[in-house]
């Protein structure tokens, strides 16, 4: 297979353009860590942003961050720290998970809308990203956005492109918001709490003024033989050790909390991030669900009468990692099932690739919801060159 990796917009543009002369089908890639993530490709050659690199802008005092989207996730990040700022929205290292090697990359960032458990209190990807250059299916390259935050009318390309999975277009370059590193990050750990206890317990949390940035709950089992329920909190020192002790009060009823800080907080909280508490076995099904938080523990309970699980909460509950059986439909009837009577949407992060291509791996959208996707799919890559199929069939 033909693999295109252009050094430049322009030089991205002319391989468009002459692809959609020939309807010849492009597999978009950053780093190639997600290539197991969606349907099976039906391309008929890879076009690569690996030679799209280096940072364009960097304004610290400003707090943006502008990079080509082939630039190494981890230079960028490297760049922030040297300034004591960071990405907002702590994005996920899908490589642990499905077992892909490569370098994730600044593009796929905004790309896939990558958000991690600070998620709950600086927002999604998409709600820092200010700014995106990229390449249509028609060969044309398009500016949307810029160094500022403002309010647009009309069609946002810069949300819009956020979370398409390069179906839309070749990003070539990405601009963030980015915020200051917080001098202290500690982590209060309840044990023992079964799932509905620990989401009450978080959702107590989330709803005091104390702030958290991390809000999640292992079940027995999950990185531990003991249930542990996880709070995070941010910021300067004095600050920290004041809500700490507050929350202490606020949830005492519940047990004695203990506190864990320093490398222990931040490796707890990566393989939260990473869901790498489920990279194993290797051959299990993994989802993604989005729900109403305190409806988590009923969605994985409806689950797990029906088939052998194991899984997670993030997100204060909103967010659940479950692993099952990749079998047959690797449980897709039963979980869709249980997220549609709980509200929310479920993804398939990791299966086989027979299954991939037999069910759907994103949440199936509503014929209205299909029709505006294939409308805006159409519009901006017309030919159908890019992913075709990657996200849904036909689209």
């Amino acid at each position: 297979m033909t693999t295109y990796a252009p050094a430049s917009e322009q030089e991205a543009t002319a391989i468009v353009a002459q692809a959609a002369g020939r309807s010849e089908r492009l597999r978009l890639v950053g780093g190639n860590t997600k290539a197991a993530f969606g349907r099976p490709p039906q391309d008929e050659a890879t076009l690569a942003s690996t030679g799209l690199t280096g940072i364009t802008l960097y304004e610290p005092a400003e707090m943006v961050v502008a990079a080509r989207a082939g630039t190494p996730l981890a230079e960028v990040q490297a760049l922030l720290a040297e300034r004591g700022q960071m990405l907002p929205f702590e994005p996920i290292d899908h490589r642990p998970l499905l077992g892909s090697t490569g370098t994730p990359t600044f593009g796929a960032v905004a790309a896939v809308n990558n958000s991690g458990p600070r998620r709950i209190n600086a927002g999604a990807a998409r709600d820092s990203l200010i700014g995106v250059r990229f390449v249509n299916g028609r060969g044309e390259a398009i500016k949307s956005g810029g160094r500022v935050m403002k309010n647009v009318t009309g069609l946002d390309l810069v949300k819009l492109m956020a979370g398409s999975w390069g179906t839309l277009g070749l990003l070539t370059e990405v601009t963030f918001k980015v915020l200051p590193v917080q001098e202290r990050a500690a982590t209060l750990v309840l044990t023992g709490l079964d799932d509905a206890a620990a989401i009450e317990a978080l959702s107590a949390a989330l709803g005091s003024p104390f702030e958290l940035t991390g809000a999640a709950h292992l079940p027995a089992g999950i990185g531990g033989p003991e249930a542990r329920t996880l709070m995070r909190i941010e910021g300067f020192s004095k600050s920290v050790e004041y809500r700490l002790g507050e929350l202490r009060r606020l949830l005492r009823r519940r047990g004695e909390a203990t506190l864990i800080e320093g490398e222990d907080s931040a490796a707890l909280w990566r393989a939260v991030r990473d869901a790498t508490f489920l990279a194993e076995p290797r051959e299990a099904a993994v989802w993604r669900i989005s729900t109403v938080p305190g409806r988590g523990p009923e969605v994985t309970a409806a689950v797990a009468r029906q088939r052998s699980a194991r899984w997670f909460y993030d997100w204060g509950g909103g967010l659940i990692w479950l692993a099952t059986d990749a079998a047959e439909d690797a449980g897709t009837a039963i979980v869709r099932e249980a997220v549609r009577a709980a509200g929310g949407h479920a993804t398939l992060v990791r299966a086989p690739e027979t299954v991939r291509a037999a069910v759907p791996v994103f949440e199936p959208l509503p014929d209205p919801l299909m029709r505006l996707t294939t409308g805006i799919k159409a519009a901006h890559d017309p030919a159908g060159l890019f992913n075709p199929g990657r996200m849904y069939a036909g689209v």
